[in-house]
């Protein structure tokens, strides 16, 4: 699976833990988006990108990083396409694969330890899509924009 990564500067540290860990999986491909240091950058520009990246098709899934995880989620919400969520917990990983089919999850950097994310991330990976009744909800939220 392709998976890519982005986050601002508060999410810095995060993504770099988790990008090791991913591209350390043999069924894992990532790709960095940046950005590359904790200079201070614009969240809005990095969770576009990685919106646009998943949105194309290039990768399957995506996560990104800000401090608090909220910024970069409204960012990558803005491409059409794109369903993230912040994880703060197991429950919401599950729920926004199963309920809500999210292709970008986010995480803030400044609240997330990077074994808890990791964890997360694969809750979020493993949960599968329930359709059903949730089908027609997120084919609403497709249709925006």
């Amino acid at each position: 699976m392709k998976i890519v990564l982005a986050s601002d500067h508060g999410g810095y540290r995060l993504k770099e833990d988790v990008k090791k860990a991913l591209s350390a999986r043999s069924d894992t491909e990532v790709v960095d988006l940046g950005t590359d240091s904790e200079e201070s950058v614009d969240y809005p520009v990095f969770g576009e990108a990685a919106g646009k990246y998943v949105a194309s098709g290039k990768a399957e899934r995506g996560i990104v990083f800000c401090g608090t995880g909220m910024g970069i989620t409204i960012a990558a919400n803005k491409v059409k396409g794109i369903r993230c969520a912040n994880i703060t917990s197991e429950a919401f990983a599950a729920l926004a694969a199963e309920h809500n089919h999210a292709n970008i999850i986010a995480f803030g950097g400044r609240f997330i330890a990077p074994e808890d994310a990791l964890h997360f991330i694969d809750v979020w990976l493993t949960t599968k899509w329930a359709g059903d009744r949730h089908e027609r909800r997120v084919g609403e939220l497709d249709e925006m924009l």
